[in-house]
C-alpha cells in the first residue's frame, strides 16, 4: 500500500489542447504518464493528484479525463488546481467521479495509518505580482480550507499527516507563510505541491524545514512519473 504523488496532468481528452507548445518535454505527455504510472503503481497503492488535472471548462467536459484517470492502477485522490475550472461544487464533483477516484476539499482521506489533507492553495505574500486585495482574499480563504482539512484529520487521531497543495506553500524567496505555519502547527510529516513549470523550478525549495518534508511533484518536474512518497 505505497503512496505516490503527481500533479499537473493537464489532460484534454474532451478537447484539443496540445501541451507540446509549452516545450518538447510535453510531447505525448499523456502516454508517458500512463505508461510510467501503470509500470510502478500497484492496484493496492494510492496516488495523490495535486491539481491542474483537466483543461475542461465544465464538469461534463471533464468526464473523459476523469475516466482516463480511473482506468489507471491504484486509488486516486484529487485536489483542485488553479486551471481546474470544471471543478464546481464538491458535492457535484464527487457525484460524478468514477470508481477508484476521490476528491479532497475541506476534509481528509484516511489511507492505512496516514491522513491526507489539502487544498488548492494560492500564491503567497511576497511573491511578485501579489495583489494585497484580490490575492490576499483568496490566500486567506485557502489557508482556512487547509486548517479545516487538518482539523478534520486530527479528530480521527491518525498517524502521519500528509498535505497536498497545488501551489507551493511559500514564495520564490522561500519565505514562510500562513500555509507553512499551519503545517508546522499540525506537525505535518510531508507536503507535496506542483504548479511551477519551466525556469520557475529553479527557485523551488525541496527538503526538510522545521520538521516538514517538502516535495515538488508537477509532472514535468518528475519526468511524468508518479513520485513514491512512502
Amino acid at each position: 500500500m505505497s503512496v505516490y504523488a503527481i500533479g499537473d496532468l493537464h489532460l484534454s481528452h474532451g478537447q484539443a489542447k496540445p501541451m507540446d507548445i509549452f516545450g518538447e518535454e510535453w510531447a505525448d505527455h499523456v502516454e508517458k504518464i500512463k505508461n510510467n504510472w501503470n509500470r510502478i503503481v500497484g492496484e493496492d497503492d494510492l496516488v495523490i493528484v495535486a491539481g491542474d488535472i483537466s483543461w475542461a471548462m465544465h464538469l461534463s467536459e471533464a468526464a473523459a479525463d476523469l475516466q482516463w484517470i480511473a482506468d489507471l492502477k491504484g486509488t486516486k485522490l484529487l485536489i483542485k488546481g488553479n486551471h481546474d475550472y470544471w471543478w464546481s461544487s464538491i458535492a457535484k464533483v464527487r457525484a460524478q467521479l468514477p470508481p477508484s477516484i476521490y476528491a479532497l476539499q475541506n476534509n481528509h482521506f484516511l489511507w492505512a495509518d496516514r491522513a491526507i489533507c489539502g487544498t488548492r492553495g494560492w500564491i503567497c505574500p511576497g511573491e511578485e505580482g501579489f495583489d494585497n486585495e484580490h490575492d490576499q482574499k483568496i490566500y486567506l480563504r485557502e489557508v482556512q480550507r487547509l486548517k479545516l482539512s487538518l482539523e478534520s484529520a486530527v479528530s480521527n487521531s491518525p498517524g502521519d499527516i500528509i498535505v497536498a497543495l497545488h501551489f507551493p506553500p511559500y514564495n520564490r524567496k522561500n519565505q514562510t507563510s500562513a500555509f507553512t505555519d499551519i503545517l508546522e502547527q499540525f506537525a505535518v510529516k510531508l507536503c507535496v505541491f506542483g504548479h511551477i513549470h519551466d525556469s520557475g523550478r529553479d527557485y523551488i525549495f525541496q527538503g526538510e524545514k522545521n520538521g516538514v518534508d517538502y516535495r515538488f511533484v508537477a509532472a514535468d518536474g518528475i519526468d511524468f512519473t508518479p513520485l513514491k512518497l512512502f
